[in-house]
């Protein structure tokens, strides 16, 4: 009885295609990551992906006070006189980006530049004046009037 055998060169032919194929199916089923915002004081740094986000297309209308109102899922301490600096990722600054607070804009302009630097005060007292403890930090990314980009932050007042 004969058994045939591949030569070595076949064999690790057939092995590489098997490699190669397998990589392309994985990478198939992966999504692409969402541009990442950073939020930074002193030498802390949080960061996290959109809470919504359409690959650079307009969020559909009837999404967007939802986003706005999703509960942040990274957060950083600050304290009254720190400097909080805000970055994103070169795409985001293409289109532009606008701070809202508890999910209301805080600017009237998009900032076109990657990254910037606010004073922490800014953020700690209500539109009636009255002080806070935390408060929701979230970047938009514009498109004209759309938004196309939201990422949420949480900023706790240290004592």
């Amino acid at each position: 009885m004969t058994v045939a055998f591949y030569s070595g060169s076949r064999r690790r032919a057939a092995v590489a295609l098997g490699a190669v194929s397998a990589g392309l199916l994985v990478l198939s089923a992966c999504d692409k990551p969402t541009p990442l915002a950073t939020v930074t004081v002193g030498t802390e740094s949080v960061h996290t992906e959109a809470a919504c986000y359409n690959d650079g297309d307009a969020i559909k209308e009837s999404l967007v006070q939802g986003c706005l109102q999703k509960k942040p899922t990274a957060s950083i301490s600050v304290s009254a006189d720190d400097k909080i600096r805000f970055g994103v990722d070169p795409s985001i600054a293409d289109n532009g980006w606008t701070i809202f607070l508890g999910g209301q804009q805080a600017e009237p302009e998009p900032y076109k530049k990657t990254y910037r630097t606010i004073p922490a005060s800014a953020f700690f007292s209500t539109q009636t004046g009255e002080a806070t403890n935390k408060t929701q930090v979230t970047i938009v990314e514009n498109t004209g009037r759309k938004l196309t980009g939201i990422w949420q932050f949480e900023l706790k007042k240290k004592s």
